[in-house]
């Protein structure tokens, strides 16, 4: 049976998906969390909230930033969780989760394209990870491009530029 109205705790780590174009240098940068407005469009009525552990790219991620995300998932009174990660390390980061036991469903989700720019898939896996968490069993799991995988069960093939089942 599934709960009627879960809460869902976000958890906002930076990568691709979070990515600014900053038009006086041409560079990509982080400057907040595009997490609530991205709700608000998306008209989620699920109650939720949000927090930002970090806003770094994934390929900066060190183990304390995997630390600080596994004790932000610990100590949040939410059972449903969505990480949103960089996709070049998130397999790292949901086995770090995965291997800590927590008792809740932990999604990490990402983009390949920054929200931002107009061929992005940030707002669909957002969607889809919104549904996933809901829907899953307790555990941790990787929500990208339509598709669900266990956090020990999943990477990234950077030539296909997708996740796949291991």
């Amino acid at each position: 049976m599934i709960a009627s109205s879960p809460s869902i705790h976000f958890i906002a780590t930076g990568g691709t998906f979070e990515k600014h174009y900053n038009e006086l240098d041409g560079e990509l940068v982080f400057v907040q969390t595009h997490l609530p407005a991205m709700l608000k469009r998306a008209r989620v009525t699920v109650p939720y909230t949000c927090e930002t552990v970090c806003m770094i790219d994934s390929l900066e991620m060190q183990d304390s930033h995997r630390v600080m995300v596994r004790e932000a998932c610990r100590a949040s009174d939410a059972m449903h969780i969505i990480v949103v990660h960089g996709t070049d390390t998130m397999q790292q980061t949901a086995e770090v989760l995965g291997q800590a036991g927590i008792d809740k469903t932990v999604v990490l989700t990402g983009a390949m394209v920054p929200y931002e720019f107009d061929e992005s898939d940030a707002f669909f896996n957002l969607g889809a990870a919104v549904s996933a968490v809901q829907l899953l069993p307790k555990g941790v799991y990787v929500v990208m491009n339509g598709r669900v995988f266990a956090w020990n069960h999943v990477k990234k093939n950077r030539q296909a530029g997708k996740f796949e089942a291991v």
